[in-house]
């Protein structure tokens, strides 16, 4: 009888710090569904883009900073456009590095981040799943642009995505519906932002989009889940997960400066759409690869032919201002410039005419008005007509 309720005992014991576990693993998905609701919150925005990786699921990638291949080497301070300090200030902006011929020309700080700060790329991030792409097709891992993503990814049969190609989903022309408006608290991507938070899989919520807009390849529709599309492409052409594929493949080559890291659902599966970490000064040395066609000292990182293609315009934009390539985009006029460009006021622009690259972290609750990117673009042509041959880019 005594062993009887000795294992009584033990079993309740045995419930009991189950339940507590189960508790605090409920207490997370909390933690970080109330983290999602007050991500933009003005009072607390500038913080959470400086820690994300407190707030979610997240790993660090395999690079070993330190030692980059080309250091960006202080030159003659150039100033910033009279009116900078009034803009900075409208645009919530963090922090803003110039290069000129690969030489920093400009780096402050505001808001009270510092150059030291891991910053959240959000979309800016696509362009860094871009520059992997072209490093895997390069290399034959995976075939052609013209492969339909279920050849990679078969997850995706049945899905809205069954019938796309890898270049569909490049360009943004999956034909996928889907709701990108984020101060809708029940759009789609707000969607995939709580499944993130309670412990989902982006993989299935991806192949869980049914709704179609239009035919695969007729029509450009900002979809970021195409991102996320080319990440299940990749890893199934390699066998390898996302952290480890950008780690590897892409960052570790550039020899950064910090140490970055990547947001990832419950599963590990990398929320490369948006969840790159990085500080300001490694955004700005990855715009100058790109300045450089894809190298960086004599390292050729990215194939320049796929440099390239990915920054002229290719998809079917409408009418307007802002034109798309392979998850890049170009002003509607003038030609050698091309940007990244994240939510809430982040960018990466590149001027290959001036030789300059400009780097911007900012936390801007106006970002989705079609001025201020025009505004932000103007300010970019200043900067770079100002520090147009200011140095010496190999």
């Amino acid at each position: 009888m005594r062993a009887a309720f000795k294992a009584i005992g033990v079993g309740l014991l045995l419930l009991l710090v189950a339940a507590g576990a189960g508790a605090w693993v409920k207490r997370e998905e909390v933690a970080r569904l109330w983290a999602v609701q007050r991500l933009f919150d003005p009072d607390v925005i500038v913080w959470n883009f400086g820690h994300m990786g407190e707030l979610f699921h997240s790993v660090e990638l395999p690079v070993a900073p330190g030692g980059a291949l080309q250091p960006m080497l202080q030159g003659a301070e150039v100033p910033l456009p009279e009116g900078s300090e009034a803009l900075i200030a409208a645009r919530r902006i963090t922090g803003v590095a110039v290069l000129a011929d690969g030489q920093v020309t400009h780096e402050s700080y505001h808001l009270g981040t510092g150059a030291e700060d891991l910053r959240i790329s959000w979309s800016v991030a696509k362009s860094f799943v871009s520059a992997l792409l072209g490093i895997l097709i390069d290399a034959g891992e995976i075939e052609s642009l013209d492969d339909p993503v279920t050849r990679y990814a078969p997850a995706l049969e049945g899905s809205a995505y069954d019938g796309a190609t890898i270049r569909d989903v490049l360009q943004m022309q999956s034909g996928v519906e889907f709701d990108e408006t984020y101060s809708d608290f029940w759009s789609d991507i707000n969607k995939m932002g709580r499944i993130l938070a309670i412990g989902g899989s982006l993989d299935s919520f991806t192949a869980g989009l049914d709704a179609r807009a239009g035919p695969p390849g007729e029509r450009w529709r900002y979809v970021s889940m195409d991102t996320h599309v080319l990440g299940m492409v990749m890893r199934g052409a390699t066998g390898q997960d996302m952290a480890t594929l950008l780690g590897e493949r892409l960052l570790a080559p550039m020899a950064l400066e910090g140490q970055p890291y990547l947001l990832t659902d419950a599963r590990g599966q990398g929320f490369v759409l948006g969840g790159l970490n990085m500080t300001l000064r490694d955004y700005a040395l990855f715009g100058l690869m790109y300045a450089q066609d894809g190298r960086l000292g004599e390292l050729r990182i990215v194939p320049y032919d796929w440099v390239e293609e990915s920054t002229r315009p290719s998809a079917n934009t409408a009418p307007g201002r802002w034109r798309y390539g392979y998850h890049w985009w170009m002003p509607k006029e003038g030609s050698g410039e091309f940007m990244a460009v994240g939510i809430y006021g982040q960018y990466i622009y590149v001027n290959r005419d001036a030789r300059v690259v400009i780097a911007v972290s900012a936390a801007d609750p106006a970002f989705g008005q079609g001025e201020v990117r025009d505004g932000m673009m103007a300010w970019f042509r200043q900067i770079a007509a100002a520090n147009a041959g200011a140095g010496a880019m190999e």
